[in-house]
């Protein structure tokens, strides 16, 4: 029984060093065996515990919450100093500005035998435009006002040759003749006196360079001189010409501060919460991003999206048509709604656009001699895309092709950042036969394509891209992952501190069983051994006794 005793002790100790408790420093060796079960936790084990607890109860809460929406919003709105404020004042992006020119191949056969006027497209013209926004302005009202400072510079690898002769309509004669349709007959008369003792003619030689940033023309010189200030045009004739330096258009943004359903867009424009141009909405709304941002469709759920360019003259609305990628990162497809270049029949919002409530343009014309000092330049698609067939029928050359002549914007959904874009504009001028104007009374009524451009972007920068696919790709799959391997994780610390405070206990209870077993075995061997050795003993002891009786007789008395 005390072998027994000293080897349940001896056990007992082995056990309490294995899970971590030393008896002699807790003094409590003659604990009871199930109460070594609430030793296994203290000290380390319990820390690993509140480690496992703190970890499960972390990604509970992650995944319940949507943490890394708030982070990334937290740097996409725009403060001072932040990463989306870095790369929206000055983009590094490459954005170019292409200029197709339709040359006249022959204006006197048009003019004199009335033939169809062929036109031949010439170009791409292409320039780099360098962009910053400057004299920023931050507001309390969770706006931000700036200037746009732009650069374009030719791009000659890329552009046929900047200096070849093409042939255009007069674009100020023509002006000129066609408003003078509103004057008197004597008024009309002077006018055509003294443009016939000039050198005017109906189409004129230009450069490329030439019609887009600018030439001398008398006309214009003497409509800067003596018109008035709100419609004076440059002192050149040039059709880009007011692109180069810091433009004067004061934009007022929000920075999403307010909320991200007007993130982007505009609020002021040069003081005003409405455009200019028009005197009646909604003609006149201004709520429209200027390019570097949109309304995110995630957070707004809109299919609708506006963008706003002063070449335009207008906010011009874009839908959503599919989901697209683009360097591994999603985006929304968005083109020209359908109604944007509408008649007024089919789409009645578009009556405000009518010039005096008068003259309503056919479908696919848009009305911008306000923003043009009033010359009667008419927008469109290029190449008449989506028009009336009326207005490319006089033509020959024209061919309408919706992958070449679509304007479309992929806007990445959760950040509202466009991942590529481009606008793709036709200006075409409106002729009004001015029959008492001698040079140009053989110039049919017409609407007259001069040219078309293409500007925007094919790509974001490395450093942008890589923001926005940490954001977006990386961070949907990131995400969850890190949710979920917190839960698992600490699942797993709990679950293993058990396991193993079990297995502890287990493997104790079969030491001692096992133990025991040798136990009894030792004992029966001990006792039979020693039953051996005491039988042993006794038959020696016996034998010796029998062997010193003196007389012989076997009992042992000693009898003489």
């Amino acid at each position: 029984m005390g072998l027994y005793k000293q080897y349940f002790r001896l056990t007992r100790f082995a056990k309490n060093r294995f899970i971590g408790v030393n008896p002699q420093k807790t003094g409590q060796d003659g604990v009871p065996l199930q109460m070594l079960v609430s030793q296994n936790f203290s000290h380390s084990r319990l820390a690993v515990i509140l480690i496992g607890i703190f970890t499960l109860a972390l990604g509970i809460i992650l995944s319940s919450i949507p943490w890394l929406d708030y982070i990334i919003l937290k740097n996409l709105r725009l403060r001072d100093g932040s990463l989306s404020f870095h790369y929206w004042q000055k983009p590094g992006v490459i954005r170019l500005t292409k200029v197709y020119i339709f040359n006249v191949t022959n204006p006197e056969r048009f003019l004199q035998l009335g033939e169809k006027p062929k036109l031949q497209e010439i170009g791409p013209f292409v320039y780099r435009e360098e962009m910053e926004k400057v004299n920023v302005q931050f507001h309390d009202n969770g706006t931000v006002s700036f200037q746009h400072k732009k650069i374009l510079q030719f791009v000659p690898e890329l552009s046929v040759n900047k200096h070849q002769k093409i042939v255009v309509p007069n674009i100020p004669l023509l002006t000129l003749s066609t408003q003078s349709n509103n004057l008197g007959f004597f008024v009309q008369k002077a006018i055509s006196v003294m443009l016939s003792m000039s050198t005017f003619q109906p189409f004129i030689s230009l450069t490329a360079d030439e019609l887009v940033f600018g030439y001398d023309d008398k006309l214009v010189n003497l409509a800067h001189q003596f018109y008035p200030k709100y419609k004076r045009p440059g002192e050149k004739m040039g059709l880009l010409i007011n692109r180069n330096g810091t433009l004067p258009e004061v934009h007022n943004i929000f920075t999403g501060e307010t909320g991200m359903h007007e993130f982007g867009y505009l609020n002021h424009l040069n003081g005003a919460d409405t455009l200019p141009y028009w005197s009646e909405p909604p003609c006149n709304n201004l709520r429209s991003s200027e390019g570097s941002f949109f309304p995110p469709r995630f957070y707004t759920g809109s299919d609708i999206v506006y963008l706003y360019d002063k070449d335009i003259c207008r906010i011009f609305p874009m839908k959503y048509r599919r989901g697209v990628s683009k360097h591994g990162i999603s985006a929304d497809l968005y083109t020209p709604t359908e109604d944007i270049f509408e008649t007024v029949d089919k789409n009645p919002d578009n009556k405000c656009y009518c010039p005096g409530n008068e003259y309503c343009t056919p479908k696919g014309l848009q009305n911008i001699s306000p923003c043009q000092f009033d010359a009667p330049v008419y927008l469109s698609f290029p190449h008449f895309l989506d028009a009336d067939p009326a207005l490319s029928e006089p033509f020959e050359g024209l061919k309408a092709d919706r992958e070449k002549h679509e304007s479309y914007f992929k806007i990445q959904s959760k950040l509202g950042v466009p991942l590529e874009g481009q606008i793709r504009v036709q200006l075409n001028l409106k002729v009004d036969q001015a029959p008492y104007v001698t040079v140009v009374k053989n110039f049919p009524s017409i609407i007259f394509p001069i040219m078309w451009i293409e500007e925007g972007i094919d790509d974001l920068s490395p450093a942008i891209r890589r923001w926005v696919y940490l954001a977006t790709t990386f961070a949907d799959v990131a995400s969850p992952l890190m949710t979920y391997g917190f839960i698992f994780l600490g699942t797993c610390i709990i679950l293993g501190v058990f396991v193993n405070a079990y297995k502890s206990l287990v493997f104790t209870k079969e030491t001692i069983e096992i133990g025991m077993k040798k136990l009894h075995r030792r004992s029966s061997a001990y006792l039979y051994n020693s039953s051996s050795r005491f039988l042993n003993r006794r038959d020696t002891y016996t034998l010796l006794k029998l062997n010193d009786d003196p007389d012989g007789d076997g009992d042992g008395d000693g009898d003489v």
